[in-house]
């Protein structure tokens, strides 16, 4: 079964207004405001979709998120049952600085398709399309993972450039991609376009790799899927606090490594609007009644991937 296409200028003005509600406080130095904004943005235009929505990825759980948390319902209680996967505001400190790359994500699927990724920690290695099948492997280890990718594209080591989040916990990771002569795109935060920039071929970026949040795997293997790239994940559990989430929302096997199937089934839409002007999207532009919004969409079974551009009454 697939998702209706009629639903995708509904998720459009999701992540439109949500990205709206963000840019009214970007700048300003309050990224807790911002993601508030962009919350109450996005929960005000989901309940008004003809569909039976839950929310599988969320703000985080009913203790800690008054508003799209996960196993909220969402929707009119009309039509499809649909699960969701949303980040009202991905990359909040680059709102709050006025940064680029804060965007506003959301991704679909018929429901029981997600993922439940608990708010941990998750590995990720992800690399773009028309490369064989299972070349990269989370065991294998970065050298290995480098020459195979060398190989399969037919250059040299030093020729590929990897996608790495800034952290200490990397160390080892950027040591050995020097040491192979790989160059290095650091970013500070927004793990969702790095691993998504795989696919953009502007972007030259051959490799994304490191660990990152476990909701914004999920959200980012659904434009993966919709791109025909790879991405493998694992989950790192680091208490018994963390394993015991994991259980409640049915995750036993914690060395469990996730291909892009295992993290979205069948068919899905995906949709990201700029809120600060970034490498894939501009920024919302305010004008006086209007705002100018750009919103990367994809849907898996309609192929469509396209960049919309609207003027949307305030």
């Amino acid at each position: 079964m697939l998702i209706d296409k009629n639903y995708i200028s509904a998720f459009v003005k999701t992540t439109e207004r949500a990205a709206y509600g963000a840019s009214l406080l970007k700048g300003k130095g309050d990224k807790i405001a911002a993601d508030k904004a962009a919350v109450d943005e996005m929960r005000s235009q989901l309940n008004k979709i003809d569909m039976k929505g839950r929310i599988v990825i969320g703000e985080g759980e009913l203790d800690e998120a008054p508003m799209l948390y996960i196993g909220e319902k969402v929707g009119n209680n009309n039509g499809y049952e649909l699960d969701l996967a949303v980040d009202p505001l991905e990359g909040t400190n680059f709102a709050a600085k006025d940064l680029p790359n804060a965007i506003s994500v959301l991704a679909v699927t018929l429901k029981g398709n997600l993922l439940n990724a608990p708010e941990t920690y998750m590995e990720k290695i992800a690399i773009g399309p028309g490369l064989p099948k299972n070349l990269v492997d989370l065991d294998f280890g970065v050298k290995k993972n480098i020459e195979l990718l060398a190989k399969a594209k037919k250059i040299s080591p030093n020729k590929l450039t990897a996608c790495v989040l800034k952290r200490p916990r990397h160390d080892l990771i950027v040591k050995e991609l020097n040491s192979m002569g790989v160059k290095i795109n650091f970013i500070s935060d927004g793990d969702v376009l790095g691993v998504i920039s795989v696919a953009n071929p502007n972007s030259n970026i051959d490799l994304y790799i490191g660990t990152g949040g476990g909701p914004e795997g999920v959200l980012a293997a659904a434009a993966l899927k919709c791109l025909d790239c790879q991405i493998q994940t694992r989950l790192v559990l680091q208490n018994d606090e963390e394993k015991n989430r994991a259980k409640k929302i049915g995750i036993n096997d914690f060395k469990k490594k996730y291909d892009v199937n295992d993290l979205v089934k069948g068919d899905v839409i995906f949709c990201a609007t700029g809120v600060t002007d970034g490498s894939l999207l501009k920024g919302i532009k305010n004008n006086e009644d209007t705002f100018e919004a750009e919103t990367f969409v994809l849907h898996k079974s309609s192929s469509l991937n396209k960049i919309i551009k609207n003027k949307v009454k305030k």
